[in-house]
C-alpha cells in the first residue's frame, strides 16, 4: 500500500512538472516569436512618443519614428531605440520618459510566425564578433 502511494505521487508529481512545462499559451508563443522578429529587425514599427499633458491635441506628438527598430527600457527608465537602415548600418536613439511623456509602438506590417513553437536565431556574426583592425 505504501508502496502504490509513492508511485502515485511520483506520477502526479511528474504530471505537474510537464503541465508546467508545456504551459505556454498560443498567444504566449506568437508574443515571443513576433518580439524576436522585431528584435532583429525583421519588423516595420512605428513608435510615437506623446505629451499626455498638451493642451492642443496638435502639440501632444513630440516625436514620431517609423521603421525596423528594437526597443528596450533601460534601467534609468530612458527608452532606447535601436535601429538598422536598409543599407545596413545601425542607429541608437533614446527618449527620456516622464509621467507626462509616454509612448505607443504600433507593428505596422503582419509576420507570419508560428504558435506551435518557438523560434530560435543564430547570427553567425554573433558567434565570432570580432572585428579585426589594423592600426599603424
Amino acid at each position: 500500500m505504501i508502496k502504490l502511494k509513492r508511485v502515485i505521487a511520483i506520477v502526479v508529481m511528474m504530471l505537474l512538472a510537464i503541465s508546467l512545462l508545456v504551459g505556454c499559451t498560443e498567444a504566449e508563443r506568437v508574443s515571443t516569436n513576433l518580439s524576436q522578429e522585431a528584435d532583429n529587425f525583421n519588423v516595420t514599427r512605428q513608435l510615437t512618443v506623446i505629451n499626455t499633458r498638451a493642451e492642443d491635441g496638435n502639440n501632444a506628438v513630440l516625436f514620431q519614428m517609423t521603421g525596423n527598430f528594437s526597443i528596450n527600457k533601460e534601467a534609468d527608465g530612458d527608452l532606447a531605440v535601436i535601429g538598422e537602415e536598409p543599407d545596413g548600418t545601425y542607429y541608437k536613439h533614446f527618449v527620456y520618459l516622464t509621467r507626462d511623456i509616454s509612448y505607443i509602438v504600433q507593428q505596422v506590417e503582419t509576420r507570419s510566425v508560428s504558435k506551435y513553437k518557438f523560434t530560435i536565431n543564430y547570427n553567425p556574426k554573433m558567434i565570432i564578433p570580432v572585428d579585426a583592425k589594423i592600426i599603424d
